[in-house]
């Protein structure tokens, strides 16, 4: 969750503004972190949750009780695919290496067109500001491309993350 509370009141913010605007979210499943509250949040509000949980984690992790849907698989290889095809965004809140290494697959995969969906950091409190400063040193160094500059998509607020999930239509 963090340590401060505003990483949980803002995930909760997102979880009820995605489905008060008609979005479901896809996530690993579980009732714990920042998601648990995003999925919690995003069923309050009455709209639809997916979870992808592989079996080793299920037996660590209480799963989410509440879900619309899940899916239990057998890796999280499995279970990362299975998210990106069920999604038609990703959202990294913040979080640890478990979530940057979700959003650089996704990001590098859009960089290398295996998809075009929105991948979208939540800079919450100004969490990935060191990120998005080591972005712009991988642009000047010549590491990304000019033109990939566009994969690179942030919001500090959950209305920020809706109007860039509109523009993507």
């Amino acid at each position: 969750m963090g340590k401060s509370p505003i990483y949980a009141e803002k995930a909760a913010e997102l979880g009820t503004a995605l489905a008060k605007n008609g979005h479901g979210v896809v996530y690993g499943g579980s009732k714990t972190g920042l998601m648990g509250k995003v999925a919690d949040a995003v069923l309050a509000a009455g709209g639809e949750v997916i979870g992808v949980m592989p079996t080793h984690l299920q037996k660590r992790e209480l799963a989410h009780a509440s879900l619309t849907e899940i899916h239990i698989v057998d890796s999280m290889h499995i279970r990362k695919a299975k998210m990106a095809e069920l999604a038609d965004a990703f959202i990294a809140l913040p979080g640890g290496a478990g979530t940057l290494d979700e959003y650089f697959e996704v990001f590098t995969w859009a960089q290398i067109g295996l998809h075009t969906k929105p991948v979208i950091l939540y800079n919450v409190h100004g969490f990935y500001d060191a990120l998005l400063q080591h972005f712009k040193t991988m642009l000047e160094e010549g590491f990304i491309r000019a033109e990939q500059k566009k994969f690179l998509r942030v919001a500090a607020t959950s209305e920020g993350i809706l109007r860039l999930l509109k523009k993507h239509g």
